[in-house]
């Protein structure tokens, strides 16, 4: 895996907006820094040609700017690196990969992008820090960069399994709404549950996962 630095990931904009929201539940964090970090998949040894034309790719959007208090160039601090979720692969790297096989790059794999927060202050709920910078629901975050080398995993497919509902099937579905993520509502689980009685069978975990996003606003 190569990974190459990249420009400002926010605006100035933005990026007081999200200093604002860390700072709710942690105050005494002074400066953010996100920056664009790039991770690429290569099957072999790419030539320094190769590597001049990847880094001219992804030299793009604003460069980093010194500013007031909050949208500094921020050198050192704690290091959060926020990336798409592990086991997934985010539109922005189906595009970028394709560009890359494109100009020649047909050693690249696959190329992903994460934000690197350099984070300067007190953090005294590390909970709020996390929630405060990503989306669990489409979002990892990991401590150390080395760690990205997770996103080009390949892991065999699990096997269909059944979600028995038994007698109480409501809290049943519940638990499975937590444990596998599937964000439903109330009346989502009670309709689940009625439908699949009236089926006379258990659910599997594809039909619920498959059924979460059907209200998604999307």
């Amino acid at each position: 895996m190569i990974e190459l630095g990249g420009g400002s990931a926010f605006t100035q904009a933005r990026l007081q907006k999200k200093l604002t929201l860390v700072r709710r539940a942690n105050p005494g964090i002074r400066a953010l820094n996100p920056s664009f970090d790039h991770f690429v998949d290569v099957d072999g040894k790419l030539a320094p040609d190769e590597i001049k034309l990847l880094e001219r790719l992804l030299h793009y959007g604003p460069r980093p700017t010194s500013d007031s208090a909050g949208r500094a160039t921020v050198a050192f601090g704690r290091r959060l690196l926020v990336v798409p979720r592990l086991g997934t692969v985010s539109p922005w790297s189906s595009k970028a990969t394709d560009i890359a096989h494109s100009c020649g790059l047909t050693r690249v794999k696959r190329i992903e992008r994460g934000v690197l927060y350099v984070i300067v202050g007190e953090v005294v709920d590390e909970a709020a820090l996390r929630r405060a910078i990503h989306d669990r629901m489409t979002e990892s975050i990991l401590d150390r960069s080395s760690d990205a080398a997770k996103l080009f995993d390949h892991a065999p497919p699990r096997p269909l399994t059944r979600v028995a509902l038994g007698s109480d099937g409501r809290a049943v579905l519940e638990r499975a709404n937590q444990t596998l993520g599937l964000a439903l509502s109330p009346d989502e689980i009670g309709y689940l549950v009625e439908a699949y009685r009236g089926l006379g069978r258990d659910p599997t975990d594809v039909e619920l996962m498959m059924f979460a996003p059907a209200n998604s606003e999307h």
